[in-house]
């Protein structure tokens, strides 16, 4: 019976952070902790090595490292997770310090995505992540590997441990990456198509949990996973709305990010979230109630303009306003419009459907003209894709006025 409750009890950690602001790294290790609560593991306790860069052999100095040992042995811990990534030699290093298992950020993170990836495309890069983060620290683990063990940390590709052969792994990412290119030139293709089509493309990103999945599901209509864990969803979602305008939109939900996400996660995912890149307007949300919301709002421009996704319009929306103080104010002058809302209740959400349609409006050309009755495909095609503003009948055809997209306009005026 004690060996069943042993098996079913979530794994316990420690969480250690060496950094000179010793603010930020509590801060950093709350975030961490929410990490390893969506991973099904348990913290035990915040550790704190103030320094001004981590040590290079052990990250945390071999004397925080003994005094580690003893608190793991204290609270029955399973292990410890730093919060930045460890160099081989560093985990070697710990994991013999300490006589236990070691992760750090990375593999956390890494460990939830291969958890929560439901397509196949997610699945493949994810573990395209993985086997990268591996292969770079082949050499030099040792000790460090058999105290991994099972659990958190070691879910992903399966047989591909730390141990297997070089030549191995890169057939493996080989093979992924020609089944991702395919991937990609499908989705080539279906943008291509996209284009033709000219309804256009909003592009929700924001901080991991700041609400993108409710935020869609409350503007389609739709019932895309959302839950109060960070990485609840992975996987980018488009669903189609109409504003009250009568304009219809595609909304984007893309893949959360975080502080500190692991470049091989940036890379794995670029087919990924530059589907953002193609989109007409990007709505960035942000926990308005978080109080790390401005670094959480850095954090976001920062990854957009490392994928080269620049020079769009941008509509923030400070989201869970309903957990705020009503006279709190929020701004962001890098966005063309910013607007409190509660994706949850709804509040602000007509706000942002003008906010939305005034930026799309300028993409779009206003045309005021008859169109014969024997046109009356082109009159569905602008109620489809356009803002009809009017639409009076008279002896030659239709006299419509309307916002309409650059395509149309252009088919209209020859």
């Amino acid at each position: 019976m004690e060996d069943i409750e042993r098996i079913e009890r979530a794994e316990r950690y420690i969480l250690v952070a060496a950094a000179p602001d010793e603010e930020k790294a509590w801060a950093s290790l709350d975030e961490l902790s929410d990490l390893l609560d969506t991973a099904g593991g348990e913290t035990v306790c915040h550790v704190v090595q103030r320094l001004q860069r981590p040590d290079r052999s052990t990250y945390i100095g071999r004397g925080k490292a003994s005094e580690i040992r003893e608190m793991i042995e204290m609270y029955e811990a399973d292990g410890i997770i730093c919060d930045d990534e460890l160099s081989p030699s560093q985990l070697r290093n710990l994991s013999e310090l300490t006589d236990c298992k070691v992760l750090d950020r990375t593999m956390l993170i890494l460990d939830i995505f291969a958890a929560h990836a439901g397509t196949r495309e997610g699945k493949l890069q994810v573990e395209i992540a993985q086997l990268r983060y591996r292969y770079s620290r082949l050499r030099g683990m040792g000790e460090a590997l058999s105290r991994l063990g099972a659990g958190i940390g070691t879910r992903g590709p399966g047989e591909t441990r730390l141990e297997t052969d070089r030549r191995v792994i890169q057939k493996r990412i080989s093979i992924l990456s020609d089944d991702i290119d395919s991937m990609k030139r499908s989705r080539d293709t279906a943008r291509r198509k996209r284009s033709v089509n000219p309804v256009p493309v909003a592009a929700i990103v924001g901080y991991t949990n700041a609400g993108k999945s409710t935020l869609l599901n409350r503007l389609t209509g739709s019932d895309v996973l959302s839950e109060d864990k960070l990485f609840a969803t992975l996987d980018p979602t488009t669903r189609a709305a109409v504003l009250p305008d009568g304009q219809k939109v595609l909304f984007t939900d893309t893949v959360g990010f975080i502080n500190k996400l692991p470049h091989n996660l940036i890379d794995a995912f670029r087919s990924t979230l530059e589907e953002a890149g193609y989109a007409d307007v990007i709505i960035h949300v942000v926990d308005a109630s978080d109080e790390q919301s401005d670094l959480h709002r850095q954090v976001v421009n920062d990854t957009l303009r490392e994928l080269n996704i620049t020079g769009k319009p941008v509509i923030t929306l400070w989201n869970k306003c309903d957990l705020t103080d009503p006279g709190a104010s929020f701004r962001d002058f890098d966005a063309d419009a910013s607007v409190r809302i509660s994706a949850k209740t709804g509040e602000g959400i007509e706000a942002f459907y003008l906010a939305l349609g005034e930026i799309l409006k300028k993409n779009r050309t206003y045309i005021d003209m008859v169109i014969p009755y024997r046109d009356a495909a082109v009159i569905a095609e602008i109620r489809q894709y356009g803002q009809l503003l009017s639409e009076e009948f008279e002896a030659e055809g239709t006299h419509i006025t309307a916002y309409v997209p650059a395509a149309i306009a252009n088919r209209l005026y020859k």
